[in-house]
């Protein structure tokens, strides 16, 4: 059954997708978003259904809020076990063939992955994109830097980012974040005091005690890799949720000063963060952005072309055997999750169409259409930060469990000569104490309930010795695009739809590892340097086990799914072009994460939703 043409369909509900509609509808094009999850979010009641959801719930994992949908089911950290030779791990809705499980998850609701992302906007470093030429790794992406600055930009403003310039630094020189990239032009505009640098639409979101305690413990610090001495220092970290705007900066959009953007549908609330302590899975009062925030603001443009279709999942793209264009969506319909009386199949037409799920998804639905045939990388270069994570005592009390999930971090080995033999990596600084490796707080007053016998003072006592001087650093490991990492469908594994779940091969090589066992020798210093106790494990029972060189490390997912339909320069090398325009059907194009190239050492939305503004630019062209 054929609906109205649009001039633009997009499938997927998530930030690409909403930044996409939101820059084509200021230009009045007719646009249809295709959902797969269902449509809540956007009011103050369905937004609270999250939240209790939230709050019942057990395990505080990153999808904890959103109930599986069968319709659309998504992956859940829970489900994660170890691949065997023989035999898959099928317990959740990846297929995993392993040899080590791809351990990180997203969600298929409306607003996508921002729901429950940490909110770190960093910008990819200029090596990240000529990361072959430079380093002899990796692959070159056909944009540099300066191509996706301007859009970097655009993004920081749309996703409204605190920081100060002055913080994002790197440690031994006097250059800003941007190094020798300077300051982008136009910043800040007419009328401010800062005239000719750079600066975010809010003020950094204050450091935390923890923070300024690192920082101070670690100044002047330096680590021997290989040849390298390299610096250390504390800084703060771009933050996509609100704090006090920065007066100096003039919206361009308005001519006013700034004004943080409140919840969706709920200006009143979220308008500063509130230190919730709880950024993953859920920020309660939407301080925090996600892509419901800009999906509320385009669909409620008086005449907004925009519409939004949600229970809509996608199943295969219809394409014209001659030409190779695409001449439609086919989505089945439903009316309640797992209500089969109510599901019917339909197809969606426009002018052009934009794949805007994740990089799994969209994989997914064109290895489901037979579509991106040209090269054999369809599917391929999956990538994603494996996350090393250590943990100590301090030797004073530290104030964890405030704030953010991580409000700074340790740039210092993000890029340098240590590339050519391993990966690079972030260093996050936990908030949170021992939440993330151990539970913490509740393992802890079980284990001295239950294990030593302790209550009244002596509890109270060892409960604050204990919880008040934890604090753990997360490494967040850059790794490679490998061809033989990827997703592939079975027709021996589909949903209750009959759709394909994705069936994904997943390692890590050396590579990877050799940057996990840097990391880790880099910890033990900063322990030792501090005086803490470190109280690190890794067992071989984790499902994120592996070994390198005779020691052990355990590895968790970041959430951060990159690759599977990378941009380059020709249709042999790659999927799509430079605008993430299909090399073999013109009027698709295919984005977010899934484009990248490399993945680096930032965490990807701003990098994703700087391409998917880069893409709007040229989705527009081509209309025209």
């Amino acid at each position: 059954m054929a609906q109205e043409n649009f001039d633009v369909v997009i499938v997927g509900g998530g930030i690409s997708g909403a930044l996409i509609a939101s820059k084509l509808a200021r230009a009045n094009k007719k646009v249809l978003i295709l959902e797969a999850g269902v449509n809540n979010g956007l009011t103050e009641a369905t937004y609270d259904e999250y939240l209790q959801r939230f709050y019942t719930q057990a395990a505080k994992v990153p999808n904890s809020p959103y109930a599986n949908n069968p319709y659309a089911p998504q992956p859940n950290v829970l489900d994660i076990s170890r691949p065997t030779a023989t035999n898959p791990d099928t317990s959740g809705y990846f297929v995993q063939y392993g040899p080590l499980p791809f351990t990180s998850s997203n969600t298929r609701s409306l607003g996508g992955t921002t729901l429950h992302w940490l909110g770190v906007c960093l910008r990819m470093l200029p090596n990240d994109f000529k990361m072959l030429s430079t380093y002899g790794y990796g692959v070159d992406w056909p944009i540099d830097y300066w191509d996706l600055k301007p859009f970097y930009e655009e993004a920081e403003l749309e996703i409204g980012v605190s920081a100060d310039v002055e913080d994002l630094h790197y440690p031994g020189t006097d250059e800003n974040f941007f190094g020798n990239f300077q300051y982008p032009r136009g910043y800040p505009q007419k009328g401010t005091k800062n005239k000719g640098k750079y600066i975010f639409p809010m003020h950094r979101i204050p450091p935390t005690y923890l923070d300024q305690y690192l920082a101070k413990g670690l100044k002047g610090m330096k680590f021997r890799d290989g040849e390298e001495q390299i610096p250390i220092d504390v800084v703060s970290i771009p933050q996509g949720r609100n704090s006090n705007p920065n007066y100096n900066y003039h919206d361009p959009r308005t001519g006013f000063r700034y004004r943080p953007q409140g919840a969706a549908g709920q200006d009143h609330k979220g308008e500063r963060c509130e230190g919730n302590s709880s950024c993953i899975p859920i920020c309660p009062v939407q301080a925090k952005y996600s892509a419901l925030k800009t999906l509320h603001n385009v669909l409620n443009i008086k005449h907004s072309p925009v519409t939004l279709q949600a229970q809509s999942v996608v199943s295969k793209l219809n394409i014209d055997p001659d030409t190779g264009k695409i001449t439609g969506v086919v989505y089945k319909e439903y009316v309640k999750p797992g209500d089969s009386e109510g599901v019917k199949e339909k197809v969606a037409q426009g002018k052009l169409y934009i794949l805007a799920g994740s990089a799994i998804e969209n994989a997914k639905m064109m290895l489901a259409s037979g579509a991106g045939r040209s090269s054999n990388q369809l599917g391929a270069n999956l990538m994603d930060h494996p996350y090393l994570l250590t943990w100590g005592l301090a030797p004073d009390p530290v104030g964890p469990f405030r704030g953010p999930f991580t409000s700074s971090g340790i740039p210092s080995f993000r890029d340098g000569k240590f590339r050519n033999r391993h990966s690079a990596f972030r260093t996050d600084i936990g908030n949170w104490g021992w939440n993330f490796p151990t539970g913490a707080p509740w393992t802890d007053v079980e284990n001295m309930v239950d294990q030593q016998n302790l209550f009244g003072k002596r509890l109270r006592k060892a409960l604050y010795n204990r919880i008040q001087s934890q604090f753990r650093f997360g490494f967040l490991i850059e790794q490679l695009p490998q061809s033989t990492n990827r997703i592939t469908i079975d027709p021996s594994y589909v949903d209750s739809l009959g759709n394909y779940r994705p069936v994904i091969y997943y390692n890590l090589s050396e590579y990877e590892r050799a940057g996990m066992a840097c990391a880790k020798a880099f910890s033990d210093q900063v322990m030792q340097r501090l005086g803490a106790a470190d109280y690190t494990t890794y067992s071989p029972a984790d499902p994120g086990y592996l070994e390198y060189q005779g020691m052990g490390f355990t590895y968790h997912g970041s959430g951060h799914i990159v690759g599977t339909h990378r941009m380059g320069t020709n249709k042999f090398d790659s999927v799509v072009n430079k605008h993430q325009q299909s090399w073999d059907h013109k009027n698709l194009y295919v984005v977010g994460c899934g484009s990248m190239s490399t993945i680096g050492t930032s965490n990807p939305t701003l990098t994703m939703a700087a391409l998917a503004l880069q893409a709007a630019g040229q989705i527009l062209k081509q209309l025209r």
